[in-house]
């Protein structure tokens, strides 16, 4: 299945259903609505308001369903999402395009506003979700006859392991599965698994969803292996995979098993999804918005920091190292230098609330968090957000892994200039603090939301006034 193609297939499906949607809209306006205050027909065709329309809306549209993550899973699509989504959507939408462009109709009574919304939603409603009945039925259909499918690994090769492979294998309408092997504990081959390919053991299952191109990965382990699901869980979620769990009968007995397929193979789904997609992409948004506002605003008081630095003790103004972020990866971290140029001469190290290695004007900069400023060009770069778990360097993550194994949920999300950790706990002088201000941080985790964001900055602005930086 070529991806780009079907996406491509579903934009312009979007866009013909935006455009014909407006046009016939627009003729409703003229020859009904304003035709019964005029008492005439009103000609559309020298109409510019309805040439621009046809350009600016399915515009419009493309970018709602783009930012609400619509054209993401274009192959894990049910008919009943497909209502709800656009049926949600449609109701946004109309009432922006109300406000914007419907409300100052010229109208023979108050109600004819009412009906113009009417008719509008449902003529984009009703069109839009024709075309993409049509499309995600395509690929049901593609999917469960086998001609379309996942790259999937299987995790365990035991009973249970099994008999999921032949009800997966045997059944008459595929989910999507196309199976390209299993791992096991110790990467031991298994008979029962009949031709299907060991391809290691769970200590390489990262490596192994990168070398095979994995897209799903589904634990399927016996009851005496279920204590390596956590571990697991943690080496994945940093992978870009879909992850399903079968369910044992003590999780069913206890009701902790929610189920999205009811019809196919027994399989809890892990969702590695912080927050919705709406969420991202305004979280995003907000953040090149105010790291351009702080970085022009504040350039003069970047400008004297810098000299401050400078005519303080010699070196760089600023200060740069590696720091693991997102999914794992490294970047290049930017921060005002608080310290000698000299200060890690014996290897890393953290600094303390009465660090000698800090210049008088370094001091100063952590005390009121003015250090961190030049981060807002990581934050624009995209290495960062505003909020999120600090960064730390590789030497301490495999400190802290040790004594806290989980940390590396924390790159789950990007990390930030700012954290609930920081605000809760401020700067860590050793890894113990470390890992009592990562608690915070999985808190805010599991909690994420623009409303939090905006309540950990404005307590991180009062400590920066106040200087209560640690």
């Amino acid at each position: 299945m070529n991806r780009k193609f079907q996406i491509s297939l579903h934009v312009f499906a979007d866009l013909t259903s935006a455009a014909a949607s407006w046009f016939l809209f627009f003729l409703y306006r003229k020859q009904v609505v304003e035709a019964v205050k005029h008492g005439y027909e009103i000609p559309v065709n020298n109409d510019m308001k309805l040439y621009a329309g046809l350009i600016a809306l399915p515009i419009m549209w493309l970018m709602v369903y783009a930012g609400s993550g619509y054209y993401k899973n274009i192959f894990r699509r049910s008919r009943l999402r497909e209502v709800e989504r656009t049926f949600i959507s449609g109701i946004v939408g109309s009432l922006v395009i109300f406000f914007m462009l419907i409300l100052d109709d010229s109208v023979a009574n108050y109600k004819d506003y009412y009906k113009s919304l009417f008719v509008y939603f449902s003529l984009h409603t009703g069109i839009t979700l024709i075309f993409r009945i049509l499309l995600v039925s395509r690929t049901i259909f593609m999917i469960q006859h086998r001609k379309w499918g996942y790259k999937t690994l299987l995790v365990g090769n035991g009973a249970n392991a099994n008999k999921l492979y032949r009800e997966l294998s045997d059944a008459k309408k595929s989910e999507g599965f196309f199976i390209e092997g299993y791992i096991s504990g110790k990467g031991n081959v298994s008979r029962e698994m009949g031709n299907l390919p060991c391809l290691g053991n769970k200590e390489q299952i990262s490596g192994i969803i990168r070398k095979h191109s994995i897209e799903d990965v589904i634990i399927c382990l016996d009851d005496e292996e279920h204590d390596w699901v956590p571990g697991l869980v943690d080496q994945i979620q940093n992978e870009k995979v879909y992850l399903k769990i079968l369910p044992d009968s003590y999780g069913m007995v206890l009701g902790m098993v929610k189920m999205n397929n009811i019809l196919g193979a027994m399989l809890v789904e892990v969702d590695f999804e912080v927050m919705p997609q709406w969420q991202k992409t305004a979280k995003r948004v907000f953040d090149i918005v105010i790291s351009l506002f702080a970085l022009i605003i504040g350039l003069p008081l970047f400008i004297l920091i810098g000299l401050a630095i400078k005519l303080d003790s010699a070196g760089p103004v600023f200060f740069r190292q590696e720091r693991i972020g997102f999914k794992g990866m490294s970047f290049q971290i930017f921060k005002f230098r608080s310290m000698r140029k000299d200060a890690e001469r014996s290897g890393p190290q953290l600094s303390s609330e009465k660090d000698d290695r800090r210049t008088r004007v370094g001091a100063f900069l952590r005390k009121s968090r003015l250090d961190e400023l030049p981060q807002f060009i990581n934050v624009l770069k995209g290495d960062m957000s505003i909020v999120g778990p600090r960064p730390e360097r590789q030497f301490f993550i495999d400190q802290i892994v040790k004594k806290a194994p989980y940390y590396v949920r924390l790159h789950r999300i990007k990390p930030g200039i700012t954290s609930w950790g920081q605000v809760k706990f401020g700067y860590a002088e050793n890894v113990d603090e470390m890992v009592e201000r990562m608690k915070y941080d999985i808190l805010y985790l599991e909690n994420m939301s623009i409303g939090l964001d905006i309540k950990i900055m404005i307590y991180t602005a009062l400590i920066m006034i106040q200087g209560r930086g640690k």
